[in-house]
This record gives structure tokens, C-alpha cells and sequence, in this order.
């Protein structure tokens, strides 16, 4: 295994070879890993198309790195740790070797039912071990997985299976939710009525709840396991064939089938595991994200396993049966890095430290969030009151597009900075460029962050669409990926992400990161989180509407406002206060945590007749209340 970089000299010098001579730096990685064959040509890309093409002519297959190359040094050691959601059932623990056999088990009941190499199979799952199994058994007869997150409605499952006609839905009687139980195969059967292609679902118990099993279509899990051989060669996969598709939310409302290919994501997802975490062997690695998500993908499941690390995965949410959850798990596990969402952060910030102080975090080494850029007061907090003042925090940006983390501090190697993402990794060549796409040199700048140069896991296309994915990613600014992110560079060339482009406010002719200013507000002490999106203003062109939570009702909504306001314009300028603040009690959030701020505008604009479909949101039912105490 490569070793890690461990100066910050050692990251400048890395990072140069990686600009200098891209092809020669990425040519050295991939030959850490096992190949069947060596490839002819190391790159070839052109972005206008868009084509990109990594290790071309190499031929491998993903899971011969995941496990078998694992095998004889580390067979006995723990893959994959598995945390129940209810904290009396006994939890699991599957090693490399056993792993590899469930895979290989596995594997074989998906050619048993049909499955050939470029088949697509939907996977709709609770967080269990199963889920995993399943995933590398795909890759390992080159089938393309399609993970769809265990929460998302019927009408969106089938929405998924259509568009990739995938024949084989893999699924469980129910899914275990803190103090819920989710119908998953209730609603797998709903979705099934309004497709066509899905010749067979795979059934596991989970919850044992009753369901009904459709005769020649329905079998169970543990029958197929039953039947199924021990040993599975792998499928010979070239480089550029794909891995999986993974389903992003659109602005048109059309989901769109991220695809990501095999080698380059291999080699992008290992090395940056192993060098933003600063994994070194026998580290306990927990990330709480779900499978269904890209952050699963990479770094729950391929990044730790091509690693040989020990992966945590927890079943449950953070503040089942309390808030001291999370904490739990850590201290009887003792996990040694943690990497999780800013939202969560807040939410258990929020319970107070009667949920932290029982515990013992001390195994803690390295703290990690991802998903949205996280404010200065949950940056603090969580690096004084779980970290303990004694573990480095990486705040990693990157997208399901991209694959693998692209800006980071790496954990305790290269400086960090609340509220930045910081520096590239090594191979990535970020730049900000204006409305016109002219680069904006130099530091103390802002702009529209684009990549201007292809790392390995970028994704290839949109499945069945390639027009919507150059039109989405690649033709607002010439031969340049566009994020769709805004960011500022500081005078030290640290980036920090100012939040989507369209969640930029010219106010007065004036730029205004929406992040900056509710990273502001979130200072105030009775403040938990905060949403700004523009609205029509007769003057400024643009006015200023934050939604706030608090932790506590304010005695005095109009004084609090104030306050508000004047830590705006202590922290960014008068220029950025909210023309109007509306208390509430929650965001309208996706499942991954996002939030929808297009719900936001209209109801902030006055429109809040005509939202579109809000049935994907995790709970629907606060857009209702938002409306009626709108200002």
C-alpha cells in the first residue's frame, strides 16, 4: 500500500507533480492496485464533447481490489462493523475473507436470476450489511448498480427503475428508522405496478413484517443464499465500462442518472480515503451518511474496502433513542475517525452537552463533514466538544459528479480554516472565473468555480442522456467543468464555497454568498440553522428573506431580529442584512439533507400557489406551516 502524504511540503510537492505531469502522477497511483491487463493509454479527454477516458485498454474489476487482493494479509481482519438501529440487537461483524464469500454467494444468486454483464439492478435498502454484499456482487459480474436512498417514494423509485430499465429490484420486507418502521417492500410493489422491465425482486428479511410475495417474480434472500455456490470469478471489466448510476436531483425535477466507470473511480475514491482521513492501518472509520448516497458509495463502501480499512456502518438515526447516539457508537467502538454532515453537527449541538459529556470520545483522531459547507459556530463546537481540541476537522467539497472528494484540508497534514474546504487534493486544477467565463487570477478573488482539467472519477455522463450532461456541466463556461458552486479564494489561495451559484444575491449590485450570510446569523447564540434566498425588492432589485430556527422561542421576535441583523453586519456589511426574518420550525430538506431552496423563493416572492411537487422532501408537512406565518 502506498504511504500517505504526511507534510505540508510533501502536499506542495505532490500537488506540483500532479499539474505539471498529470498523466505520469495518476499513472503511479493505479499501479498500486491488481490488473488483469495494464492499459495502453492513460488519458484521453476533450470536454467539449464531453469525453473523458482514464487507463483506457486496461482491463480489471473493482472487487478483485476491494477483497481478494485483501485476502491473504488481512482475510481475518473486520471489513465491515454493523450497528443496529435498536442498541439491544447484537451487532455484526463480517471479515475481508467472510465478506468476500457473502459477495461471491451473492454474486451468484444475481446470475442465478438472470443477471448478465451491463444489466442494471436497483438496489432500495435498509443501511445493513446486505446492502453492501449486494453492491460489490454487481460489480463483481459487471452488472451496473443503481442504489436508490431507502426513503425516497414510490412514484421516485419507479421514476429510477424506468429510466435505467433495470430488471432486477433488490429490496427487503421493511427498513428500521429510529422509532419507525419503513414498508419498503409495500412500496417496491407500488413502484413495480408503473414499470415494466423488472423481471425479479430479491427479497430480505429484515423486519419480518407481513408483505406479499408475487408468485414467479418475488423470492427471498436467504432461499437464494441457500442455493447459491461459495466461489464467483470475477467478470474482466475494462476500464472505461461503467460502475454505477446514481440519481442526483435536477433543476428540471428530472432525476439524473450520474454514471461513474470503473477504473478511474477506483483509483480517484482509494487515494483520496486514504490521504484526506490520513487512514493508517487498524483505524476504526465510521462516516454516517447513507449507501444511497454518493458519500456512501465512496466512502463508506469502495474507498475504505480498496484501503483494507474497517468501515462502520450504523443502521439508525443520530438522535435514536437519544441524542447521545452518535457518541455511543464511538466510545463502545472506538472509532477513530468520524466524518459526518454539518446538519446533523447543529442538531446534536442543538440537544446540548447533557447528550456528549457520558461518553469517551477519546478514541476520536480525525473529525470529517461533507454535504454543505459547514458555519463557523457548529465548526467549533464540534472540533472543541468532540473533538476535544485534539483532532483535525476536514471539510470536504465535493458532488456526486465528481466522485471523490475534490477540495480538503488533509486531516492534520495541510492547514485548515473554519468555514473552508481549503486546498485542492493533488491532480484536482480548481479555478474561478466571471459571468463570461473569463478566469479570475490571483488571491482575495470570488467567483464561479469550475475544474479545468479531468482527475480520475469524474462522471462520464448522464445515463441514456449525453446532451443534458454537456449541457448541465460542460457548455455555460468552454472546456471547463462548471460546479454549479460559487466560491472565494482567499489571500492564502484557500477556497471556501459560497454556496450554489443560483443562491448568489446581487443585492444592489453587490455579490452575496447566501452561505456567508447565514453562517453569520448562525453565530447568534438562540440560532440553529438558517436558509436566505433572494425576493423582488423595488429598489435593491433583490431583497434579503431568511428563514431562521431557534433553539428556543424568542420572547421578542422583533429584538432578536435586531440582534440578528447586527451580527449580519458586524460579520459581512450592512449591505448583506436581511430585509425580512421568518421564524420557524423547520427547512424543507431533502433526504439528503439539502435544502429546497427553490420552495423558499416562492414563498418568499408570494408565490406560494404554485410550489411543484414537494412529495420528495422529507417531510412535506413543513412547507405548510412555512406558508401560513410567512411574512
Amino acid at each position: 500500500m502506498e504511504k500517505n502524504i504526511t507534510s505540508f511540503e510533501e502536499y506542495k510537492t505532490e500537488y506540483a507533480k500532479s499539474i505539471n505531469a498529470p498523466e505520469q502522477f495518476w499513472e503511479g497511483k493505479a499501479n498500486n492496485f491488481t490488473w488483469q491487463k495494464k492499459w495502453d493509454t492513460v488519458l484521453q479527454w476533450d470536454f467539449t464533447k464531453p469525453e473523458v477516458k482514464w487507463f483506457e485498454g486496461g482491463k480489471l474489476n473493482i472487487t478483485e481490489n476491494c477483497l481478494d487482493r485483501h485476502l491473504e494479509q488481512r482475510g481475518n481482519q473486520t471489513a465491515i462493523k454493523w450497528i443496529a438501529n435498536n442498541p439491544n440487537e447484537q451487532s455484526r461483524r463480517l471479515s475481508y475473507k467472510k465478506l468476500h464469500t457473502e459477495v461471491c454467494k451473492f454474486a451468484n444468486v444475481l446470475k442465478n436470476n438472470g443477471v448478465k454483464k451491463g444489466d442494471r439492478i436497483c438496489l432500495y435498502m435498509p443501511m445493513v450489511p446486505e446492502l453492501v454484499i449486494a453492491v460489490l456482487a454487481c460489480a463483481r459480474i459487471g452488472a451496473v448498480h443503481s442504489v436508490v436512498f431507502a426513503g425516497f417514494s414510490a412514484k421516485a423509485l419507479a421514476d429510477r427503475i424506468n429510466d435505467a430499465t433495470c430488471n432486477i429490484l433488490i429490496t427487503a420486507d421493511g427498513g428500521f428508522r429510529g422509532a419507525k418502521i419503513t414498508a419498503l417492500k409495500d412500496i417496491s410493489d407500488e413502484a413495480m405496478k408503473n414499470t415494466s422491465s423488472i423481471e425479479k425482486c430479491i427479497v430480505l428479511e429484515r423486519t419480518k413484517s407481513k408483505i406479499v410475495m408475487q408468485k414467479g417474480r418475488d423470492v427471498w434472500w436467504h432461499n437464494e443464499m441457500q442455493k447459491a455456490s461459495a466461489g464467483c470469478a470475477i467478470e474482466i471489466m475494462d476500464s472505461e465500462d461503467p460502475l454505477f448510476i446514481l440519481y442526483t436531483s435536477g433543476s428540471t425535477g428530472k432525476p439524473k442518472g450520474i454514471q461513474h466507470s470503473t477504473a478511474g473511480y477506483m483509483v480517484y475514491t482509494e487515494y483520496s480515503f486514504r490521504n484526506v482521513f490520513q487512514y493508517t492501518e487498524g483505524d476504526v472509520y465510521w462516516c454516517t451518511a447513507d449507501i444511497g448516497w454518493i458519500t456512501g458509495h465512496s466512502y463508506i463502501v469502495y474507498g475504505p474496502l480498496l484501503s483494507g480499512a474497517t468501515t462502520l456502518i450504523f443502521e439508525g438515526i443520530p438522535t435514536y433513542p437519544d441524542a447521545g447516539r452518535f457518541w455511543q457508537i464511538v466510545e463502545e467502538n472506538k472509532v477513530n475517525i468520524f466524518y459526518t454532515a454539518p446538519t446533523a453537527i447543529r442538531a446534536l449541538e442543538a440537544k446540548g452537552m447533557e447528550f456528549v459529556n457520558p461518553y469517551d470520545l477519546s478514541s476520536l483522531k480525525i473529525l470529517g463533514t461533507v454535504g454543505e459547507p459547514i458555519n463557523e459556530d457548529a465548526w467549533h463546537w464540534y472540533g472543541s466538544e468532540i473533538g476535544k481540541d485534539n483532532c483535525p476537522i476536514v471539510d470536504t467539497w465535493w458532488q456526486t459528479e465528481t466522485g471523490g472528494i475534490m477540495i480538503s484540508n488533509l486531516a492534520g497534514v495541510t492547514p485548515s480554516k473554519p468555514t473552508f474546504a481549503t486546498l485542492p487534493l493533488p491532480g484536482i486544477q480548481p479555478c474561478l472565473v466571471d459571468e463570461k467565463g473569463n478566469e479570475i487570477l490571483g488571491n482575495s478573488v470570488e467567483g464561479r468555480l469550475c475544474i479545468k482539467y479531468p482527475w480520475p472519477s469524474i462522471a462520464r455522463t448522464i445515463y441514456g442522456n449525453h446532451k443534458r450532461f454537456k449541457d448541465t456541466y460542460f457548455s455555460v463556461f468552454a472546456n471547463k467543468y462548471f460546479t454549479g458552486d460559487g466560491a472565494l479564494h482567499d489571500e492564502n489561495g484557500m477556497y471556501r464555497i459560497t454556496g450554489r451559484v443560483d443562491d448568489v444575491l446581487i443585492v444592489s449590485g453587490h455579490n452575496l454568498g447566501t452561505a456567508e450570510i447565514e453562517s453569520a446569523m448562525d453565530q447568534h447564540k438562540n440560532v440553529c440553522e438558517t436558509a436566505i434566498v433572494g425576493y423582488p425588492h423595488p429598489i435593491k432589485g433583490n431583497g434579503i428573506y431568511a428563514y431562521v430556527i431557534c433553539h428556543n422561542t424568542p420572547e421578542n421576535s422583533d429584538s432578536l431580529r435586531k440582534e440578528i441583523n447586527d451580527l449580519v453586519t458586524k460579520q459581512v456589511g450592512a449591505i448583506a442584512k436581511a430585509d425580512k426574518i421568518q421564524f420557524v420550525n423547520g427547512l424543507p430538506k431533502t433526504r439528503s439533507g439539502k435544502i429546497m431552496r427553490r420552495i423558499l423563493r416562492k414563498i418568499a416572492a408570494g408565490e406560494s400557489d404554485n410550489l411543484g411537487d414537494i412529495s420528495t422532501l422529507l417531510d412535506p408537512t413543513v412547507v405548510e406551516e412555512i406558508k401560513i406565518t410567512a411574512q
